[in-house]
């Protein structure tokens, strides 16, 4: 007889439905470990099956990681603790297995191709940029989860965490396939279809990843707008300095960006590719210019009262001073000194290259310094050329000048003459403080047509003419002093401060 008292046994089906629901979702880090180990012994002996044994691995795990939900609410509903441990195996499989990515693409780019191409050697940087991206969206969505649990709300679940869920490991095994490809495998079908992976065209990862990033930032930005206000006040507990050195996060975050996208402007000149290294110039000056527009859309510009009075240093406007001093002093006298040393001329052989290149470093460094302690600002303008303007502007003419030197062309030793003499104009010019420039956006904003040329720059990126282009844009602003000399500081101050508050 059975006991009235006892609870009612589940049935087989049941715990057998829970088992393999468990195992769907424990084994998925077991999956990654041993596809990390396989690719260290494919960078070690470069073996087409232990290749294809990784890849496998890293495919049965994606299979698990889209499954694992889809099985437990049909058979385990309600399962106890099932999407904390859900998350934590994500977590724990995408910390393992992105790094590795990363240093994959890097060990391709080194031992498969010693010979890479443009498009590459950048593929190469962008998956460094997604790693990064993916772990801390990982470790900030955890963050963010806890803080919500602990103030008794359910963590919503945003369109952007669900496709990053669904997105993340395709993303993953895809891009496992495509680092450590070995070529000449086994004549297996199985080595085919991995290999057809490992061949995906390199635009369509770039479309792929740029999906995924953008997925990455949409899930943070969502979980700050949901999240963020409540987050601040009860770390902050009403303390504002605190609350300030939080926020300051963000801007400090897009400043290190700066200057990394100026130390990567430094590996590609070394490369020989010009053209790269004024792309990731442009990534710098976008990155400067949003740093700041952050910091003043959250408040971080203006000093509290309390010190007010004292003169504390700045560590944002220190870290700011420094990325601008990297990527757009010393990285463009750089990048002179390698292209103009690269073109050798019996003609050209007295030119002081090397002092023009230290000289353009110090006098760009000299112009952030007098910015600094400068105490008698123009609202709305800048004294002399702004450092990223002048990067912008001596870069082109050697886009051109490697160009024509790569064709042979009769034209090169014009250019090369060419970028010396600007070079040093442009130096002298960054230090011309009687002359003010308008800020390029409202000096853009002003002028609709110079907005359309801007539009134009980025389409001839894919043409012959892209160096051309390129400086006739910024010899606009240059010479534009002759027409925004009317305008009067104060409404120019008053435009950008609408601009700043509109933008947001």
């Amino acid at each position: 007889m059975s006991n009235p008292d006892q609870e009612p046994r589940a049935p087989k089906s049941h715990h057998f439905s829970a088992r393999i629901a468990t195992i769907l979702v424990f084994s998925r880090p077991l999956l990654v470990f041993g596809g990390m180990l396989c690719a260290i012994a494919v960078m070690w002996r470069q073996d087409p099956v232990i290749y294809t044994i990784g890849v496998c691995l890293l495919l049965l795990s994606m299979t698990f990681d889209l499954v694992d939900g889809w099985f437990a609410a049909r058979f385990v509903p309600n399962a106890p603790l099932a999407p904390l441990a859900d998350r934590l195996m994500d977590k724990l499989v995408y910390s393992i297995i992105f790094p590795v990515i990363a240093v994959g693409v890097m060990w391709r780019l080194i031992v498969i191709e010693p010979d890479p191409t443009r498009g590459e050697l950048l593929h190469a940087v962008f998956v460094l940029l997604l790693c990064v991206t993916v772990l801390i969206r990982d470790n900030f969505a955890a963050f963010m989860r806890g803080f919500a649990i602990r103030q008794g709300a359910e963590p919503a679940m945003s369109e952007y965490n669900r496709m990053r869920t669904i997105v993340a490991a395709p993303v993953s095994a895809l891009l496992y396939a495509y680092a450590f490809h070995v070529p000449e495998g086994p004549p297996s079908w199985v080595y085919f279809k991995i290999s057809w992976l490992a061949n995906f065209p390199l635009r369509g990862l770039f479309f792929i990843e740029i999906l995924f990033l953008v997925i990455n930032f949409g899930s943070i930005a969502g979980y700050c707008r949901k999240y963020g206000q409540a987050c601040l006040d009860e770390l902050c507990m009403g303390n504002e300095a605190l609350r300030r050195r939080i926020l300051a996060f963000f801007p400090n975050a897009l400043t290190v960006m700066n200057a990394m996208m100026g130390l990567i402007a430094v590996f590609f000149a070394y490369q020989g590719r010009v053209r790269e290294s004024y792309l990731m110039l442009l990534g710098a000056a976008t990155f400067d210019k949003l740093d700041g527009m952050v910091a003043r859309r959250l408040g971080l510009t203006e000093p509290l009262p309390e010190e007010a009075a004292t003169r504390k240093i700045n560590l944002g406007n220190l870290m700011d001073d420094f990325a601008d001093a990297v990527s757009f002093c010393i990285v463009p006298g750089w990048i002179f000194y390698v292209i103009m040393t690269d073109y050798s001329s019996a003609r050209m052989a007295s030119l002081p290259v090397g002092f023009v290149a230290w000289g353009y470093a110090a006098m760009g460094i000299v112009r952030l310094v007098y910015f600094t302690i400068d105490k008698t600002p123009i609202p709305g303008f800048f004294k002399g050329l702004p450092t990223p303007a002048a990067a912008l502007l001596v870069v082109p003419p050697l886009i051109i000048l490697a160009q024509a030197h790569a064709q042979g062309s009769d034209w090169a030793p014009f250019w090369a003459y060419f970028a010396f003499g600007l070079t040093l104009f442009t130096a002298l010019l960054m230090n011309c403080y009687f002359i003010r420039y308008l800020h390029m956006g409202r000096y853009m904003s002003r002028n609709p047509w110079i907005t359309r040329l801007g539009l134009a720059v980025l389409l001839s990126v894919v043409t012959p003419y892209f160096g051309i282009v390129c400086l006739i844009f910024v010899i606009l602003y240059v010479l534009s002093p002759l027409v925004t000399w009317r305008i009067d500081p104060e409404e120019a101050a008053r435009e950008s401060r609408v601009e700043t508050i509109g933008s947001g």
